[in-house]
């Protein structure tokens, strides 16, 4: 069922006819019983004039009966559309309007009439409760009200109604129809025409039809317009906004238009294309491009020129070419070969580290013996906070070369590398091709960090396609995938950073000259924070210099208490914490100086978590020296006899099975050769040893603790502890030949952290220990041994 409006221009002359000649019935009459039509929209009023189209079934009978009766009219009830389209006449309103019924046309099984509203009809009892629906109506009227209060409403209405129009003129039409049939000082049509005007929800329209006194109607009815006139305005505003824009767009639209023509006229403009292509040439003027690349670019410049704007091969043909033009063909930066300037700005940039500085130095001094510096591939190893990347900053400010970074960790596709191809949407050159595109030149300082991270998965391997990347003999053709040219890379100077070896592959290895940085002392740490990682933590909260201070045995304290790690980054965020505990402080007395000093330190910064560690003595225990990622660190060693009725070992402490095994041939050349060092062979026939190394949730691997576990299970055997502190470290096999180690300077620096000053090193090792600063050897007493019977002599010597 529907009621609504038709454009039809018959309905609106069968409209126009019934407005003009249709008399209105008296109430005397009209009957007292009426056929029900109901209406799902909105309620209908006696006022209003309009097509009312109904489905043929069930309402087919209903308008023939109606069509029969002399008077032609029903009433129409509103009745919510019902969700399981079962209408019952119990979900009717009760209050309707008569209307009469003119000019009803089948069509397409539906119905359509002009209803004319009569007046108000009260639905008292239903006679028929199945279509055709009949029911005993009565018509109420308005009782007689106060004339000037009724008059006031009425004009109010009348206003608004008036405004309505003036911002809708659609409204103006069927203020027409009213008038031509009304009176406008009658004031029931009048606002029954107001409330039909208004798009209110039924449910309030219909409590106005239901309002029978004058004044309660017309109160609600002006509270409708009221709201009418809002969304109105609303509307309005709303349109006049979208106008002016689009106003605005045409207007910018045709002018740039026109100027196009105009300038297209005046031979001063070109159009997009062209426009692209001389874009992509003016590129090319200053770069040295090889033939074959320019060849490529050509074809694809000629291939652009023949392509439409719009269509989805000119977007990818123009993005190649901005890559391909973008590529710093032949363009370098001038080298900067000066040894005392590359020195001074590593001295700037970072304390300590001398061997890492020298060997820097001497590849620059090569590159500017020989004139200029050809690509190369460096290597930085090390503990994480040592200063890696700054290093590799440091080597391009020193050379006046850009420096461009990129991450490796984690990586798994080769395509990041080489670039993807063309065929795939989205496709891009490779890091390298990005790298070369921001850096603007083709000798660039380019830093593969976390190479040691680098992963692998079924999109390609990473690591295989930096094979090329990193091989001078290669490298001067790499191809990227994406661009498909050869772009020469032989003098950019490649400087990757890693923590450990193990995890890189042997071939890319191979091809990089590695440099290793192995940590740094206390004495260093204290240089590094006073002269950098202090002033940075300073500027970085905005605090002056003159308000907060830091002496230098708080320094100390704070790495030997709090930060024993090989780099620096836990000494950093230690100095942060002050800094900003001090602000704190400063916030409430902006004028008093803060000294940081070891009587206060605690106070900034808790309890330390390290504690001054004095080696652990006693029969079976010995000190080791171990390697890890983060540096190097003192391993105690630990062997007791847990009872003598069967021989056997135990070993704890989540050893790997390389340490294992060294424990094994440790324990087997102990038994086999305890005679030979003082002590008693029945002593492992028949003891159940117990060899730990403490740290339990820690694992550990590696065979340089062989002689170490050795000592241990000879000092628990003889029952001698070891006469002073003295830390070892070294290979043994089962003749007792001591073998060498890796990480020498690791483990010497993490002795000295521990204040022991006596080491035992592999007689192989001794160029090792050679080669490292006077500063970490100095007060060490070291003894090189080739055979474990030397480690005897400077334990046991004498006792």
């Amino acid at each position: 069922m529907h009621d609504q409006y038709d454009n039809d221009p018959e309905i609106i002359e069968q409209v126009e006819e019934v407005q003009q000649n249709g008399l209105v019935l008296p109430d005397s009459s009209l009957p007292d019983r009426l056929y029900i039509l109901p209406i799902s929209n909105k309620p209908y009023f006696p006022a209003q004039v309009q097509p009312i189209i109904v489905d043929e079934d069930p309402w087919l009978s209903t308008l023939e009966r109606v069509g029969k009766t002399p008077h032609k009219c029903l009433a129409l009830c509103w009745a919510p559309e019902p969700a399981d389209q079962i209408m019952l006449p119990d979900r009717f309103a009760r209050m309707g309007c008569v209307v009469r019924v003119h000019n009803v046309v089948r069509a397409e099984g539906k119905i359509q009439f002009i209803a004319q509203g009569i007046r108000r009809a009260w639905v008292h009892q239903w006679l028929h409760r199945q279509p055709p629906l009949l029911a005993s109506v009565t018509y109420p009227s308005p009782r007689q009200e106060d004339a000037q209060e009724v008059k006031a409403y009425a004009i109010a209405i009348i206003d608004s109604i008036k405004e309505l129009v003036s911002i809708n003129p659609l409204y103006s039409e069927e203020l027409r129809n009213y008038l031509d049939r009304f009176s406008p000082n009658d004031p029931s049509p009048l606002t029954d025409f107001a409330a039909g005007l208004t798009t209110a929800d039924p449910s309030d329209l219909q409590e106005v039809l239901d309002a029978v006194p004058m004044l309660k109607r017309m109160e609600k009815v002006l509270l409708l317009l009221k709201k009418e006139l809002e969304v109105a305005r609303l509307h309005m505003q709303i349109n006049k906004q979208v106008n002016a824009k689009l106003v605005e767009h045409q207007r910018n639209f045709f002018l740039r238009e026109q100027l196009k023509v105009i300038q297209k006229e005046l031979g001063i403009s070109k159009d997009d294309k062209e426009s692209d292509a001389d874009e992509f040439r003016k590129r090319l003027e200053r770069c040295t491009v090889p033939p074959a690349a320019m060849k490529k670019i050509d074809e694809e410049l000629h291939k652009l020129s023949l392509l439409e704007t719009g269509s989805p091969e000119y977007a990818v043909t123009r993005n190649y070419l901005d890559w391909a033009t973008s590529v710093p063909w032949g363009v370098f930066s001038a080298d900067k070969l000066d040894i005392k300037h590359a020195r001074k700005v590593l001295d700037k940039g970072h304390d300590g580290l001398d061997d890492v500085k020298d060997r820097i130095i001497e590849f620059l001094a090569v590159g500017a013996y020989k004139g200029e510096i050809s690509g190369s591939i460096l290597l930085l190893v090390g503990p994480p906070g040592v200063g890696k990347t700054s290093i590799g900053k440091s080597i391009a400010e020193a050379l006046g070369r850009p420096f461009y970074r990129f991450s490796l960790g984690g990586m798994r596709d080769e395509a990041e590398i080489k670039g993807h191809r063309r065929t795939y949407i989205g496709a891009m050159p490779g890091k390298l091709v990005q790298a070369l595109k921001d850096v603007e030149v083709a000798n660039p300082v380019i830093m593969l960090d976390e190479i040691d991270k680098i992963g692998a998965s079924y999109q390609g391997d990473p690591a295989s396609a930096l094979l090329e990347v990193l091989d001078p003999e290669q490298n001067k053709e790499f191809l990227d995938h994406y661009l498909d040219l050869r772009i020469d890379l032989s003098k950019v100077l490649f400087v990757c950073t890693a923590n450990q070896l193990d995890t890189i592959p042997g071939p890319l290895l191979d091809r990089m000259d590695m440099i290793r940085l192995s940590g740094y002392i206390t004495e260093e740490k204290i240089a590094i924070a006073r002269n950098h990682l202090w002033p940075k933590a300073l500027q970085r909260a905005g605090v002056k210099k003159s308000l907060l201070k830091i002496s230098t045995p708080a320094l100390r304290n704070i790495v030997e208490g709090y930060a024993r790690e090989s780099g620096v980054r836990n000494l950093e965020k230690n100095l942060q914490k002050i800094v900003r505990k001090a602000v704190i402080k400063l916030l409430d007395k902006p004028k008093t100086a803060i000294s940081v000093s070891p009587d206060n330190l605690q106070d900034f910064l808790g309890a330390p978590i390290f504690r001054e560690e004095k080696p652990i003595r006693g029969v079976g225990v010995v000190t080791g020296l171990a390697w890890t990622s983060l540096g190097g660190a003192t391993l105690p060693i630990e062997a007791t006899a847990v009872h003598h009725r069967n021989a056997g070992v135990k070993l704890t402490g989540q050893l790997g099975d390389v340490m294992k095994e060294s424990a094994e041939i440790a324990y087997s050349y102990a038994s086999s050769h305890i005679q030979e060092y003082g002590g008693d062979p029945a002593f492992f026939e028949k003891g159940f040893i117990h060899v730990h190394v403490p740290e339990g949730a820690t694992p550990k691997d590696g065979p340089s603790a062989g002689i170490t576990m050795t000592t241990a299970l000879i000092s628990l055997a003889r029952n001698k502890q070891l006469p002073r502190p003295i830390a070892m470290t070294g290979e043994i096999t089962l003749t007792g030949q001591v073998l060498p180690v890796g990480g020498i300077r690791e483990k010497v620096i993490a002795a000295r952290r521990q204040k022991i000053k006596e080491l035992i090193l592999p007689d192989a090792n001794r160029r090792d220990f050679d080669e490292l600063p006077d500063y970490i050897r100095k007060g060490l007493t070291v003894h090189f041994a080739d055979h474990y019977r030397d480690v005897y002599k400077v334990i046991f010597s004498g006792r």
